[in-house]
């Protein structure tokens, strides 16, 4: 039995400056330059898109040791599975590799870069899963969250709609009111059950007895 730690914050609602951040963002360019190992990792997308046809793309960003994306492979073999996460040590975990289907490709790179990328090169998805990404519960770290980091108002053309999970709900309902502020689409936060996790947070905050909410937007 999992005793995850609950997430604490000095923040106890949504933050007074999250209007204010994201619609400076929606009203600026992000013009960030790009690396050149996360041009590598988009050449390696485009080269599998460009060998293979799929039913449909779904993305998996921040995947860590890419239970999610393996799982989502499994569950679509019609459908191309790409888990992006920045750590190099987390995509090598012993066992991945064998574990990883054909149909899913892990790209080491930071999804900013790759999200932009996708855009700019006409590569729309069909589904999008942000699953338990970092809270940054801490209120100086707003910018930190993606609902209030630069490249956030590039989302909604990444993908038809987006899933995220976590079991913070204040970022799950940030991002909903970021969301309405970029697309002026209302969406609202559900508390779930889960079954079978579909990633190692997942399991263990379920099996911590932990309430996991997830929203869906689109």
């Amino acid at each position: 039995m999992y005793h995850s730690k609950v997430v604490t914050s000095n923040q106890n609602g949504v933050h007074e400056q999250l209007q204010r951040v994201v619609l400076r963002h929606i009203n600026s360019d992000y013009r960030k330059p790009y690396q050149a190992h996360n041009l590598r990792a988009f050449e390696l997308l485009q080269l599998r898109l460009a060998q293979s046809n799929y039913d449909a793309l779904m993305m998996d960003s921040c995947c860590g040791t890419a239970m999610s994306s393996i799982t989502l492979a499994q569950n679509n073999p019609g459908a191309l599975i790409v888990g992006i996460d920045q750590s190099y040590h987390r995509l090598n975990k012993q066992g991945v590799e064998n574990d990883t289907p054909e149909n899913c490709l892990l790209l080491r790179a930071n999804c900013e870069d790759i999200w932009r990328l996708c855009i700019e090169n006409h590569i729309y998805f069909d589904k999008h899963f942000i699953l338990y990404p970092n809270p940054w519960p801490k209120m100086v770290h707003l910018q930190r969250r993606w609902h209030g980091h630069s490249v956030f108002p590039y989302l909604d053309r990444l993908a038809k709609n987006h899933t995220l999970k976590s079991n913070w709900k204040i970022y799950l309902e940030e991002f909903a009111i970021a969301w309405e502020l970029l697309t002026q689409n209302r969406f609202k936060v559900d508390a779930i059950d889960i079954g079978e996790p579909l990633t190692l947070f997942e399991k263990k905050y379920s099996q911590s007895n932990q309430t996991i909410y997830q929203l869906v937007v689109s």
